[in-house]
């Protein structure tokens, strides 16, 4: 009996922890030589993205189905996330679009890989301004090896070089 009331106690507490934002995103900005684009992909937990649509845009706000709050959502992810060359010339995102997949969202950008390029300066507060807790993790492929980037709501821009 004893047994059974701890079992039952932890899947209480786990589906409690389940139902609460995780506040992670994370994204990947692959330098892709088949398309010759910078392929950016942000994954953000459907939990997290419905509630941030419904603080950020409208309490009615919809994301699961609502192709307008999808675009609203996208949009607000693209103005989030920034890259730029070393020197801090910006290197300019076109939002390719979003999706649902399972428990995540989805939202796509790309840019044309630059002839020359040493290095980039990211910036990523998706978020963060509603939940300061939120943690945004860039990994950056295709030029040697993964390099992470992790931004809270104090980090500003970070860079790699390649």
């Amino acid at each position: 009996m004893r047994g059974l009331l701890s079992l039952l106690l932890l899947a209480c507490c786990c589906g409690q922890l389940a139902a609460h934002e995780l506040k992670t995103a994370l994204s990947k900005v692959l330098f892709n030589p088949r398309s010759g684009n910078i392929e950016v992909m942000h994954r953000f937990y459907v939990h997290d993205a419905e509630h941030g649509v419904k603080q950020l845009f409208d309490k009615n706000a919809d994301l699961l189905n609502s192709e307008q709050t999808q675009q609203l959502f996208n949009g607000y992810v693209s103005d989030h996330f920034s890259i730029a060359r070393l020197s801090g010339e910006p290197l300019p995102l076109s939002l390719v679009g979003g999706q649902l997949d399972g428990r995540f969202y989805w939202v796509y950008q790309e840019a044309a890989i630059p002839a020359e390029i040493a290095g980039l300066r990211i910036k990523h507060n998706a978020l963060q301004g509603l939940w300061p807790a939120q943690i945004n993790t860039v990994n950056i492929e295709g030029r040697g090896a993964i390099k992470t980037l992790s931004f809270d709501s104090k980090t500003d821009w970070q860079q790699v070089s390649f």
